[in-house]
């Protein structure tokens, strides 16, 4: 069983809800903003296949693996798109933060920085994890960029180490931020959210 409990986190204008299969529309129609399944680079879903991604995430959650959420918008309750915690692991006390995509529309926004302090504050002051990860692949500049803007370390680089969508094998880069740093890194993204108002 995983440490990671059903919540719903919320900020800024901002609700992380669990992603369940009433999202499967609203998260089609945010992946459609921009035709993100496009984008060799990240695991957006095409159209037709948005319910077994969804189902995909609930199988890992059942399996302690991964904790999908719906972003969005707390007023309205429209989708803004998807982010987890992934490759849980209870005996070190690590969570990685992936998965995540938003709407075009959505993007260069506080949206991203929201989902990732509430995330963070979630999983280094209330789970007590000792490190979060990310990963993205070596060719997404964009997520290289957002995830150290975040403050994460850059740990290094996995070699062959996933298949992309159109059966290319990445590489994949691979960041960190540990219990003993986050406390500047909270305070750098709250500072962040403070120029977006």
């Amino acid at each position: 069983m995983s440490f990671v409990s059903e919540v719903t986190l919320e900020a800024n204008g901002i609700k992380l809800i669990p992603l369940g299969v009433e999202h499967e529309s609203a998260l089609r129609a945010a992946a459609s903003d921009g035709e993100l399944w496009n984008i060799r680079v990240t695991s957006v879903p095409e159209p037709d296949q948005t319910l077994a991604y969804i189902e995909a995430a609930l199988a890992q959650r059942r399996e302690g693996k991964r904790f999908a959420f719906a972003v969005t918008d707390a007023s309205s309750g429209q989708v803004l798109g998807t982010t987890s915690y992934h490759d849980i692991l209870a005996d070190i006390r690590r969570v990685e933060i992936g998965y995540t995509w938003y709407a075009k529309s959505t993007q260069r926004t506080h949206v991203n920085t929201t989902c990732k302090l509430l995330l963070m504050t979630h999983a280094f002051e209330i789970l007590n994890c000792n490190v979060i990860g990310w990963r993205t692949d070596q060719y997404n500049y964009a997520s290289q960029r957002a995830i150290e803007r975040l403050g994460a370390k850059r740990d290094g680089v996995i070699r062959g180490h996933a298949l992309r969508r159109d059966g290319t094998i990445r590489d994949t880069v691979m960041y960190s931020v540990t219990q003993g740093e986050w406390r500047e890194v909270k305070a750098h993204l709250e500072y962040l959210l403070r120029r977006y108002r």
